[in-house]
């Protein structure tokens, strides 16, 4: 199976005289706790040499920390433009997890200096923005401009776990980044619920609940 991603989405939009594309991927949005991540990355698809220049870019799932680290300098280095986003887990909790991704992924584009004329989106659609995107089943892994897009968003989402892992060193967010493993099942169970949790999980309101804890995220869930 070839996991390296092409440049096919991005020539079909080139052929319909879209020249300035935007990749858009997200990260976290399984997490417990954390922000979710938008990346928009637009690259200069009309140099042949791109596919050399960015060799190893692949769905950031696919690679290991150290490998994301270099990803994400040569990510940054050959782009036109990038942003990223953050929404955090008091706004997820809110809006939802869906709602609060668009949320990022509209900021992250809007963020671009200059702006896209097309956007290639992984999985999801933009409605709130006025321009030709496509949206991309598993985009991370066949389209380079998203690939792009996922390196920078996990790299940028994993730096802020790490951020909060020494803050809080119990709860091991600079390992786990957030996601529900058992070391971190383990830390809610033994200390409960922090507001950069998303309180939205079962495993966190139970959590909440079991230990007395009465929070206001808790009652707007319930409404």
């Amino acid at each position: 199976m070839n996991l390296s991603p092409t440049l096919n989405e991005e020539r079909i939009l080139l052929h319909r005289g879209y020249t300035r594309l935007a990749g858009l991927d997200e990260a976290g949005r399984g997490a417990w706790a954390g922000p979710v991540s938008a990346a928009a990355v637009m690259l200069p698809v009309t140099d042949p040499l791109l596919p050399e220049r960015l060799r190893g870019v692949r769905d950031s799932k696919l690679c290991t920390p150290r490998q994301r680290d270099l990803l994400y300098e040569q990510v940054c280095q050959v782009a036109l433009s990038w942003s990223v986003a953050l929404i955090p887990a008091l706004r997820i909790d809110d809006i939802g997890i869906v709602a609060a991704t668009r949320e990022a992924m509209q900021e992250a584009v809007s963020q671009l200096d200059p702006p896209p004329h097309a956007l290639l989106i992984d999985a999801l659609s933009l409605p709130s923005i006025d321009l030709p995107q496509r949206s991309l089943n598993k985009g991370d892994v066949t389209c380079l401009s998203i690939a792009a897009a996922s390196i920078v968003a996990k790299v940028t989402r994993d730096r802020w776990m790490i951020a909060a892992g020494q803050a809080y060193p119990r709860y091991g967010f600079a390992k786990h980044k957030g996601y529900g493993t058992q070391h971190h099942w383990h830390a809610l169970q033994e200390m409960g619920p922090l507001d950069l949790h998303r309180w939205y999980f079962a495993p966190v309101s139970a959590t909440a609940e079991r230990m007395g804890i009465d929070s206001p995220r808790l009652q707007r869930r319930a409404k």
